[in-house]
């Protein structure tokens, strides 16, 4: 499921936070199996994260490999990680809470992994990160120029 943004909401314990929509069939997922992965796309995969965004999960099989992403089992938890991420958190589910018409899942990071891209810090001489423009405009990437 594409999210508009996420949050990192502590370092110790680290977590993060995901707004979705609570009647979509992947955020009913996260709250069964009280786990999740937060994946970072770049934009080599905007059309691939459009596709997924306009893909309802109980209407197929395997909704990432549907929008043309590959994608694996987590190294620490039972969570899809999409192989062509720049970045990717496995997150244990530590909280969800109603706001206004989002729910709001917070998860705690238990594993974290990069392909060079992030270090400390994102490097966006070689990383382009999809970024979400509303409804109209759609997703586009930043170009540069970086120094």
């Amino acid at each position: 499921m594409p999210v508009v943004s996420y949050a990192s909401v502590s370092e110790s314990p680290p977590l993060v936070a995901i707004a979705c929509n609570p009647d979509s069939f992947t955020c009913k997922l996260i709250l069964r199996s009280k786990s999740f992965s937060l994946s970072l796309l770049g934009r080599e995969d905007t059309a691939k994260l459009g596709a997924l965004a306009t893909t309802h999960g109980g209407e197929v099989t395997d909704k990432l490999l549907s929008a043309g992403l590959a994608h694996r089992k987590g190294e620490k938890l039972n969570v899809p990680v999409i192989a062509s991420a720049r970045a990717t958190l496995e997150c244990s589910l530590e909280s969800s809470r109603t706001l206004g018409d989002h729910r709001l899942l917070v998860g705690r990071v238990r594993a974290a992994h990069s392909d060079g891209t992030f270090t400390d810090s994102w490097d966006f001489r070689r990383y382009r990160p999809i970024l979400y423009t509303g409804w109209k405009d759609g997703m586009t990437s930043y170009e540069g120029p970086y120094e």
